[in-house]
């Protein structure tokens, strides 16, 4: 029997829209309820870290320091399908949706294998590789039992991350919004509940987070698994033939890398905050989720960018791609701006919520996030750049700015300011800064080479 792939009504209106409309309604129609998720996502962050604090100062920091380790892990399936959603969306865009069908399924089917395959590698020996990631001693005598659950936690997200990328090609960020915002719900009304009404440790944390994902993939059974839709799973669909899956694979494993190795070094970063003391680590980690308030929405207007410039492209309107650039980047800053400036106008009262009682942790969270803010609208920038590259395939690309991020702006110039100058504990917040400005420097000059290359390459006519 032949494979079905059709299209919805729906799916075929936004299909014209992404090609035809203007390009600032387009961006904010996707970008929009993303951007909200994003940023609503990163305060129910700080309401869990808030929750964390409940339990002890010490649970805080393994909070931050093992979050690390689970985006390490996580980004195997989360650069899996960014990389092959940019592939799905081309498809979509060039109205080959037989070839949406056959990516959508084998995606799914990528995505299980590989999860599964990390989980047995690593559950038997959770201490040991926690050693082996640098985790302070405290911190895995507080937290082991945290992360294995979380390892669960990893594959079920896995598959969750490819629904939410094929809903976000398909342009259905209002059903991601409401879906993610009931899922977060569900996590933190559990927390809340195991914490402050049953008092329960870290490890039932954990355990919300697993049921919120679980209730997640429930809804992406019920979307994913039945009809005939381009965009719904079908066995018979699954492929690993040269034209379904090697280009998704291809695309995808700079992103793995790209995500991987920025996690990694956040890591070796978190470690190298623990020459000030735990507490640094967990000061570090509550300012950068003060940071997600501001960068969070920014990162949905890139994922939901990156969707439009690839199906522009697949559909050769070639001028739109360049329009999408600079809408995004101009929303990014202006969001960096705003959001940032508030959050430092009442950085005493929010700094506050997280001190357990210790003036001096308040204070090192008021202090790294002074400089962290710094780079808020340049960060904005960068992740329109990013959008631009991630459409266009260039992932390369993309693995080489997130590495330098880390590698180079980040880890040796932290070293040299804690080995070479007298700035002290500074140093953490500094280094932040230096490596969100530096990046977006760099994205800068990638972008200006990129859009002279695709400006000779292609020829570009009126929308």
């Amino acid at each position: 029997m032949a494979i079905k792939a059709e299209l919805t009504s729906r799916d075929r209106r936004f299909l014209d829209m992404s090609l035809n409309a203007p390009m600032w309604k387009v961006i904010l129609y996707i970008g929009t309820p993303l951007a909200l998720y994003q940023g609503l996502a990163a305060i129910f962050t700080i309401l869990d870290t808030l929750m964390a604090s409940h339990i002890s100062k010490e649970s805080v920091s393994a909070v931050a320091y093992l979050a690390q380790i689970n985006l390490l892990l996580s980004s195997v399936g989360g650069g899996l399908a960014v990389g092959a959603g940019i592939q799905i969306s081309r498809a979509y865009g060039e109205g080959d949706f037989l070839l949406v069908r056959q990516r959508v399924s084998s995606l799914y089917a990528l995505s299980l294998t590989l999860g599964l395959l990390i989980l047995a590698a690593i559950l038997p020996f959770t201490e040991s590789f926690l050693r082996l990631a640098g985790t302070p001693e405290e911190l895995i005598a507080v937290g082991r039992e945290y992360f294995t659950i979380q390892l669960f936690v990893m594959v079920v997200n896995f598959l969750n991350s490819v629904y939410i990328s094929v809903e976000r090609a398909r342009g259905n960020a209002r059903r991601i919004f409401i879906l993610n915002i009931a899922m977060i719900l569900v996590k933190l009304g559990l927390t809340a509940y195991f914490v402050y009404v049953l008092e329960s440790g870290l490890n039932m944390i954990a355990v919300a987070s697993l049921v919120s994902e679980l209730s997640m993939f429930v809804f992406a059974v019920r979307y994913s698994l039945f009809g005939d839709n381009a965009f719904s799973f079908s066995p018979k669909a699954v492929s690993f033939s040269r034209r379904v899956t090697t280009p998704m694979v291809r695309q995808s494993l700079p992103v793995i890398a790209e995500k991987a190795l920025f996690a990694f070094g956040k890591t070796i970063v978190n470690s190298m905050c623990t020459l000030y003391g735990p507490l640094m680590v967990g000061a570090m980690g509550v300012s950068n989720n003060l940071g997600g308030i501001t960068t969070n929405p920014q990162n949905g207007f890139e994922q939901g960018s990156a969707s439009i410039i690839s199906q522009n492209f697949g559909a050769g309107r070639f001028r739109r791609v360049l329009e999408a650039f600079y809408v995004t980047a101009a929303i990014n800053m202006l969001i960096g701006a705003v959001i940032s400036g508030l959050e430092l106008w009442q950085l005493d009262f929010l700094s506050g919520l997280f001190d357990g009682g210790s003036e001096d942790f308040r204070r090192m969270i008021a202090m790294v996030y002074r400089y962290e803010a710094l780079g808020a609208v340049p960060l904005g920038f960068n992740a329109a750049v990013m959008a631009l590259l991630y459409g266009l395939g260039k992932t390369q690309l993309t693995l080489v700015l997130n590495f330098s991020r880390v590698f180079i702006f980040r880890i040796p110039v932290f070293w040299f300011l804690q080995h070479c100058t007298e700035v002290g504990e500074k140093s953490v917040g500094i280094v932040m800064m230096v490596s969100n400005v530096s990046v977006a420097v760099a994205a800068g000059l990638a972008a200006v080479f990129v859009i002279r290359r695709f400006q000779r390459e292609f020829p570009v006519s009126p929308s």
